[in-house]
């Protein structure tokens, strides 16, 4: 990273990503286009899941290609006056593939909780039983880089 003063560390990477509700999962799709999907997801024992149906571009992009990155966008106001915005984001990248069984339902699990948590506990188990065309995808995070605003960070290149 070029403007190393205005990295995030780990640790705010990892709050950025349990703070947001949704992202842009970037893969390589089959006909060799970028093909990027905005999506929710939840950061569980390390590594992010997501759930989908178990077919089209995305899942045959993801057969194809393990490669993809993830990118949360956790700030962004628009500073008219400094002609700029303020910022904050992070990108992961890693491999993603196809994730079952108890791994699987103990993430999707972790998804509801994320999503529905003033459901009762027994109703977001119940409808994770009973989901039965949801499939669960899981990036393995092998990098995590995040970036703010130098105005954020408090920082001056000057």
């Amino acid at each position: 990273m070029r403007r190393y003063r205005q990295a995030l560390s780990q640790e705010r990477c990892i709050d950025v990503l349990n703070r947001g509700s949704s992202g842009v999962l970037s893969l390589l799709a089959t006909d060799g286009y970028p093909y990027g999907v905005p999506l929710n997801y939840v950061l569980h024992e390390g590594n992010l899941y997501f759930h989908s149906i178990g077919e089209g571009r995305k899942i045959e992009a993801i057969r194809a290609c393990e490669r993809a990155s993830f990118t949360v966008i956790d700030a962004d106001e628009i500073d008219s006056a400094r002609y700029t915005s303020l910022f904050r984001s992070v990108i992961v990248t890693g491999t993603i593939a196809l994730c079952e069984g108890d791994e699987w339902l103990e993430a999707f699990d972790a998804l509801c909780a994320k999503y529905s948590a003033d459901q009762s506990l027994e109703e977001r188990q119940a409808k994770v039983r009973s989901c039965s065309k949801a499939v669960g995808l899981k990036l393995t995070v092998s990098h995590m880089s995040g970036k703010e605003a130098k105005e954020l960070a408090g920082v001056s290149y000057r």
